[in-house]
């Protein structure tokens, strides 16, 4: 079973940056479509970003374009979601999901009803 694991949450200012880290022990995240969401208190858990497996397709929601990027790094086996010009509306707990492609290798998916695979998430606090 495929179990991705967030690290990189944590407290910072409006205006701050930060990086969230999404890996998998023992499987290849490079055959899978890798999706970011989030979920703030009382609120949908909502699409971030999403990378295709293969050719570095993205999507990202309204709300975070131009701020956030979401890569891969195959070597290290990781998906990154680099996070800037942080605002109190991007608080939440941010979460990493994973699903193999169905029908084409070069498309991600922006809903979270078509991913398999959940890490536990990591709290992103923006607050002065």
């Amino acid at each position: 079973q495929l179990q991705p694991v967030e690290s990189g949450g944590g407290l910072v200012q409006p205006g701050g940056s930060l990086r969230l880290s999404c890996a998998a022990s023992g499987f290849t995240l490079d055959s899978y479509v890798i999706g970011w969401f989030r979920q703030a208190p009382g609120k949908e858990r909502e699409g971030v970003s999403c990378i295709s497996s293969h050719g570095g397709s993205t999507n990202y929601a309204d709300s975070v374009k131009g701020r956030f990027t979401i890569s891969r790094d195959n070597a290290k086996n990781t998906v990154w979601l680099q996070m800037n010009s942080l605002k109190p509306e991007d608080t939440a707990v941010y979460y990493c999901a994973a699903t193999l492609p169905f029908r084409s290798n070069y498309v991600c998916y922006e809903s979270r009803y078509e991913y398999d695979y959940w890490g536990q998430g990591t709290q992103v606090t923006v607050s002065s």
